[in-house]
């Protein structure tokens, strides 16, 4: 009995915090590494061929909190077009939401130097299913809800990207679309609101061996709680990188990244949760993966930190 008080107590606790975040689509620690996944303008930016993968365990040892894959591959076309695609995986609850995107941006050059505008533009579809047999609900009603299956959704975002070699700043909504979608807070199904994404850093050169990036990234839902994400990086000698980040009245992270080669970069981050929720699970694992096809002509004197 108590085992099952425990676990009936942080089902509640895990709906709770959904009061505050209900409707929001996935979220990222290493988000600076996974920038086409909210901002098409960011499409093709790096200037060559880039693969980045990326797997998210949120709440470790807790039945039914959110897992998250996510796979985009962006190039530049030419000398101002971008185009790429993105693929993410979602797990939430008796819920899982398969999101697929291609993306374009168009780039103008602000001056003879580094400094550009890319305009995005990303269109594609999700796919929901929902099965209310899985997993403990707090309202027994909810399983007797009609489960769906591979329903489609169109989907239709927008962003615009300012960047230079040393800096950055992008807002972006992924979805015009107001759709049907699965809110762990009611327990069943809700009309999704627009999501507002803005994010920004900036690279300083402490040393030749020594770069620092601060950087945010902030989430807004009309009806819901700001999210907010700040994270400091050192990168020593363009091959590891070490930093922390916060989020507000949620979590501490810890982050390292190691550039094996010029074209292989991995990273990990553990996120150690500040609520009550601290008390029911192990923390949140992120894992990524990022490859770039990187030819002569394209070769960076110094690798790009974001």
């Amino acid at each position: 009995m108590k085992n099952q008080f425990k676990y009936i107590v942080a089902l509640i606790t895990i709906w709770s915090c959904f009061v505050g975040q209900a409707q929001q689509d996935p979220q990222f620690t290493q988000y600076m590494y996974n920038t086409l996944s909210v901002n098409p303008g960011y499409t093709g930016s790096r200037g060559h061929l880039a693969f980045v993968a990326l797997h998210r365990s949120q709440w470790v040892g807790i039945n039914g909190a959110p897992t998250t894959q996510t796979f985009s591959l962006d190039t530049p076309v030419g000398k101002n077009v971008g185009l790429g695609l993105n693929f993410t995986n979602d797990e939430l609850g008796p819920s899982n939401e398969i999101f697929f995107d291609a993306n374009f941006s168009y780039t103008l050059r602000l001056n003879d130097f580094d400094k550009k505008l890319s305009f995005g533009l990303k269109g594609g579809g999700r796919r929901l299913n929902v099965d209310f047999s899985k997993g403990t609900f707090n309202d027994p009603d909810a399983v007797f809800q009609n489960n769906i299956e591979n329903k489609f959704f169109p989907s239709i975002g927008a962003g615009v990207y300012y960047h230079t070699d040393k800096s950055y700043l992008g807002f972006s909504v992924p979805n015009f679309l107001s759709q049907e979608h699965y809110d762990g807070e009611i327990e069943g199904i809700a009309t999704e609101r627009l999501h507002y994404f803005l994010i920004g850093g900036k690279v300083f050169d402490l040393s030749n061996d020594l770069r620092f990036k601060p950087a945010f990234f902030v989430k807004w839902v009309p009806g819901a709680p700001i999210i907010a994400d700040i994270t400091a990086n050192m990168l020593i000698k363009e091959t590891l990188t070490l930093g922390a980040a916060y989020r507000w009245d949620d979590s501490v992270s810890g982050l390292i990244g190691l550039r094996l080669t010029e074209s292989v970069h991995f990273g990990y981050s553990y996120d150690f949760t500040t609520t009550e929720l601290s008390n029911y699970n192990n923390g949140t694992h992120e894992l990524f993966f990022r490859f770039e096809f990187i030819s002569n002509e394209r070769k960076l004197k110094s690798p790009r930190f974001f």
